[in-house]
């Protein structure tokens, strides 16, 4: 099957029909909540139809950063979770908070900026990217939000063998999401880390030519693995575990792992699946 764009794509799946041998469970509801990379890039807005469509269920969500995603998993507020911040997710599990944590797809992290490049990064390794952004004191726009994305930059700081530069004129700590983030990149002529995404998603709004570029990817570090949990019932007497195995079970079914690795913006694949690795 020829890759889809955004729109061709949503419109196959509001065609799709019901997986066959689905139990259904109409006018039920599952909350979740997930990372700003989901959202942001329209994967949810598409898969969301072909779940109701598939199981009678509506999926309803919050995007939030991974640690309030997780934080609100926590609390009881929510059925299921879609977050990629690895170590924080195993973390959350061995703490009782979550179960069945499955992985779902994957892309990667890439550094962006200028395309006049001040600090003079591209094609370094992210360990050396940093050390000249600092060296530079370039502007250097951070999440600030305890996201995945955040948590990964911060070690990737600590593992080039810097202090996290949170004291610093030049280091922004933005305190939203992604796309707002690059913005304010953008607008101070400065660098920021974005998952790949995302960043094709800004790409798009820009009609391809968006104001900041990819200047440092590829490197292993900035793997970025997306995986799906459901809030432990023995925790959350109320949460619905029911709905949150059906959710799991259907996102990383060999058919909705297909869609998701079909799912493009510029033709450009978003996410790549990888429920069975």
């Amino acid at each position: 099957m020829k890759k889809m764009s955004a729109f061709i794509f949503t419109l196959f799946l509001l065609c799709s029909l019901t997986l066959p041998g689905t139990v259904r469970a109409e006018g039920q509801t599952l909350m979740m909540a997930t990372t700003t990379s989901t959202d942001n890039t329209g994967l949810l807005d598409a898969l969301a139809p072909l779940f109701k469509t598939d199981t009678g269920i509506e999926l309803k969500w919050t995007a939030v950063g991974t640690g309030k995603a997780l934080k609100m998993g926590e609390n009881c507020d929510v059925d299921v979770l879609l977050v990629h911040a690895p170590a924080a997710e195993r973390k959350y599990v061995e703490q009782g908070f979550g179960v069945d944590r499955k992985q779902v797809m994957y892309n990667d992290f890439v550094i962006i900026g200028p395309a006049d490049d001040p600090a003079g990064v591209k094609d370094m390794r992210v360990d050396a990217a940093l050390k000249a952004i600092s060296a530079a004191k370039a502007v250097f726009a951070s999440r600030g939000d305890e996201s995945g994305t955040h948590k990964k930059e911060l070690s990737l700081w600590q593992a080039s063998g810097m202090a996290v530069p949170d004291k610093e004129d030049w280091y922004v700590q933005t305190g939203q999401g992604m796309i707002a983030t690059i913005n304010i990149a953008a607008e101070k002529n400065g660098y920021t880390m974005t998952d790949r995404g995302t960043f094709i998603k800004y790409a798009d709004n820009h009609g391809g030519n968006p104001p900041l570029v990819v200047l440092v990817e590829g490197d292993d570090p900035l793997f970025n693995q997306y995986s799906v949990l459901a809030v432990n019932p023995a925790r959350c007497k109320n949460v619905q575990y029911g709905l949150a195995v059906k959710f799991a079970d259907w996102i990383t079914s060999p058919r909705i792992q297909k869609i998701i690795g079909e799912f493009t913006l510029l033709e450009k694949p978003l996410f790549t699946p990888n429920a069975e690795k």
